[in-house]
């Protein structure tokens, strides 16, 4: 309905061939169905429930949710940074003055990024029984 006023208000006013008005006609009503909202019919494709494997993340849990050999700095990361949300706005700079490699420093500052854009999150170890 919405569109049928559009298209009367533009075309009543504009000078131009009944083979333009029928071009504008058919491309507005071809994507009519672009612009309608989803249908409710459509299943969501996230799911509500709450992740099962959510952890309370720390310095050690994050650095060892990184994996390779990011883990063997958790105790110079806890004696010179201390805190994890210390570590999540952490640059390059402070991390190298700490003696940490270049590639384990670029693992950091990815996965740091990630977790703080909520994309990643170290999974909880699961307990052998």
């Amino acid at each position: 309905m919405c569109s049928i006023l559009l298209y009367v208000r533009v075309f009543v006013n504009l000078n131009i061939s009944i083979q333009q008005k029928m071009a504008w006609r058919q491309i507005l009503f071809s994507t009519r169905a672009i612009l309608e909202p989803y249908s409710t019919t459509v299943s969501a494709k996230f799911s509500t429930k709450s992740n099962p494997y959510l952890v309370k993340v720390g310095i050690p849990e994050f650095l060892n949710g990184i994996g390779n050999g990011v883990e063997s700095h958790v105790s110079k990361l806890e004696s010179e940074i201390g805190d994890f949300q210390k570590l999540l706005v952490t640059r390059t700079l402070k991390l190298k003055k700490l003696g940490i490699p270049c590639k384990h420093r670029k693992l950091i500052l990815k996965y740091t990024h990630k977790y703080r854009l909520g994309l990643w999150r170290p999974r909880a170890q699961v307990v052998k029984s």
